[in-house]
Formats: C-alpha cells, sequence, structure tokens
C-alpha cells in the first residue's frame, strides 16, 4: 500500500470530536494538495485552510507601483520575479497597473528566477542601474543576504518588500476568531529558520502544529498528527520533514539573514502592518537601497495604501477567512487569464491553484470568520 493511502487510512480511523479545520500555511503545501486531490479523499468534516503562504499574493501595492514607476520612470533594468511581472495593482483606467504593462510600453522589466541572475544582468550593464523588485518569506531572503555578503554590484539595487511569515499565523491566532484548530507549519521556510520558530503556536496557543514536507504522504502525515493531537487533546509540536527541518533550522542562513537585515515592520496587500513582519536592508546597505537611491521617483506611490480591487476576495482568501470559491469573482471576472486579483496569478496562490485543479463548483460551505 502506498504510503500516502496508510496516512488516509489513519486519519479516517481517528474519532474526532467534531468538524476540524486545519490552516496549511505554505503555497507550495497547497499546490501538492489541489495537484493531489487531497481535499477529495478525506473525511467528511476534515477541511484544510489555504493560509498565507503566497508571498505574491501579500506584496503590498505601494511597492509594485513603486517598481512600475521605477521601470518607466528612471530609466532603469527592473528585475523581478515572474510571478510579480503580472499582479495587477489597483488604478485608474489608462493607468499601468502591472509590470508586464510597463515593459509593454517600453520600460526594461525582465525576470529572474534567483539573485545570482541579478547580479549578472548588473555586471552585464555596468553604464545602467538595475533595480532587483524582491518579494519573497524567509526563503527568499536568505539568498539575497548571501548576494549582499559577497558583495552586489555598484550598479545593482533592491527594492525590498520580503516578509516573515510567522507573524501573520500569530496576528490570526491571536484575534478572537482564528476559524482553525490545527496547523501545518512551511517546510521550506522551517528548513531555514527551524521547526522551533513554530513552537509559539503550542506553547502561546495550545493549538497542534506540524512541520510538512512537500509530497501527498508527507503533508498527510503532518495532517494526521495534527488531528490526533486534537483528539487526544495533548497538543505539541511535530516535525514530520525531519529529512530536512532541524529543530534550529539552517543556523548559517540564518546567521546570514541577520547580519544584512534589520526586522521592521511590513505591510500585507489588504490586510495592513504586521509588525515584525518585514525586512529592511541594514544601514550599511544604504546604497544599495532603490528607496533611498530614487526618492524623486518614488514620492508619490509613499502615500499609496493598497486594498485588493473593487470585489476582490484575495486578502480573505489569504487569511483563511474565505474560500477561493466563494470570492465574488473567482470564476467570473477574475481567472488566470484576466486576473483580478494577485491570488489568481501565482502558482502559489490559493485561486490560482483551485482553478488550476479544476475547483469550478458553485460557492462552497466555507463561512467567513
Amino acid at each position: 500500500m502506498p504510503e500516502a493511502a496508510r496516512w488516509l487510512e489513519r486519519i479516517d480511523a481517528l474519532e474526532l470530536p467534531g468538524p476540524v479545520r486545519v490552516l496549511n500555511v505554505c503555497g507550495g503545501h497547497e499546490r501538492t494538495i489541489g495537484m493531489a486531490g487531497i481535499r477529495g479523499v478525506l473525511p467528511s468534516g476534515i477541511e484544510l485552510i489555504p493560509g498565507p503562504g503566497c508571498p505574491v499574493c501579500v506584496c503590498p501595492e505601494e511597492d509594485i507601483l513603486a517598481a512600475i514607476q521605477l521601470a518607466s520612470s528612471a530609466n532603469v533594468i527592473l528585475l523581478a520575479f515572474g510571478d510579480m511581472l503580472r499582479v495587477p495593482a489597483n488604478v485608474a483606467r489608462g493607468e499601468l497597473r502591472s509590470l508586464v504593462e510597463a515593459r509593454a510600453s517600453g520600460a526594461d522589466v525582465r525576470a529572474v528566477a534567483s539573485p545570482l541572475d541579478a547580479v549578472t544582468v548588473a555586471r552585464a550593464n555596468p553604464g545602467r542601474q538595475v533595480v532587483f523588485f524582491v518579494a519573497g518569506f524567509e526563503t527568499t531572503a536568505a539568498p539575497v543576504a548571501a548576494m549582499l555578503r559577497e558583495g552586489p554590484p555598484d550598479n545593482l539595487s533592491l527594492l525590498l518588500a520580503a516578509r516573515r511569515t510567522w507573524p501573520a499565523v500569530a496576528m490570526l491566532l491571536q484575534s478572537e476568531q482564528p476559524g482553525f484548530q490545527g496547523l501545518i507549519a512551511p517546510g521550506h521556510v522551517a528548513t531555514v529558520m527551524g521547526a522551533e520558530e513554530w513552537r509559539f503556536v503550542v506553547d502561546r496557543h495550545g493549538m497542534p502544529a506540524a512541520v510538512a514536507g512537500f509530497t501527498p504522504a508527507s503533508i498527510l502525515e503532518a495532517l494526521y498528527s495534527v488531528l490526533r493531537q486534537i483528539v487526544e487533546a495533548r497538543p505539541f509540536l511535530d516535525n514530520c520533514y525531519k529529512m530536512f527541518v532541524r529543530d534550529t533550522g539552517n543556523l548559517a542562513a540564518r546567521a546570514c539573514l541577520a547580519e544584512q537585515f534589520d526586522d521592521s515592520d511590513g505591510a500585507w496587500r489588504g490586510i495592513g502592518t504586521i509588525p515584525g513582519s518585514g525586512f529592511a536592508l541594514k544601514p550599511r546597505w544604504a546604497r544599495h537601497d532603490a528607496r533611498l537611491l530614487f526618492p524623486d521617483c518614488l514620492e508619490g506611490v509613499k502615500r499609496r495604501v493598497g486594498d485588493m480591487p473593487p470585489g476582490c476576495d484575495c486578502a480573505r482568501v489569504v487569511m483563511g477567512r474565505l474560500s477561493p470559491l466563494d470570492c465574488r469573482l473567482y470564476g467570473r471576472a477574475c481567472t488566470p487569464r484576466t486576473p483580478v486579483g494577485p491570488c489568481m496569478v501565482s502558482d502559489e496562490g490559493a485561486c490560482h491553484i483551485w482553478w488550476a485543479n479544476g475547483r469550478r463548483a458553485e460557492p462552497s460551505h466555507v463561512a467567513s470568520h
């Protein structure tokens, strides 16, 4: 019997006290859940909720507009990860609403896959300023920190929009109605930061938690652990991804992050500012900070507080308050071909994943909280 099937049998054998909702934080987990059809084979009463695990989805609109403004007005080469190019901003008709549109209008916008690509572009264009627009979580911030440690080219600057994952979950848990009874913690982030970063879920909130890998079997193992903890009323932090995740994570990567970045408050699109969730460049990197290098160009976007477009429920989907199927625009005005909100753009966005895996049903029973 395949390993995933064995975990399903164990889950089915549990005598749960009632309906259970479990938050899975990671966009990579959500992709595996969708591709493997895990929701469709779980016993009734068990609900997996996609959470704030898509960095593209939560990138502040003001940072997207800043990238568009830099690309269009400052004669720079603007670099960004591929998903960021199509994320729409909420702007008036006739204005550039994405980096793809900026590129179509003549801006030099290029997709890159890594900080190493950004260094390569900067070195190949010594006579031009190159701005690397960085959106991501800890797993993205770590290699950017390594790039800084090695010494970036003089003409390469960063428009930094990276975020820390755990503060968003902490904010949900501190609300009056978190809306879930267990947590599947992100494997990639835990690989860098360590499983122990998620201990606060158990110690402060008495909620079961398990770190999962990215196979269906690993996710089901973590789900079984969380459900068994609920049945036994014995919450603890379980590491179900021991092959790659240590309690303390990757100490070298963590040290590099601490050396290059300060903690800061971070804006999350449609959600607001979450204390301690942002990365800020250390003062010694001021000459590589695009916000400081191009103050006149970016003055106008500083006052923008980006909400989602009218009718878009991406923020509530990201925070596990709403199912993608219950968004008013899902599958109607908003599809991967014509995305309205960021959750339909990224391959880690819940709406994009659900659509790609055939979720076209009428609005589900998932209620907002």
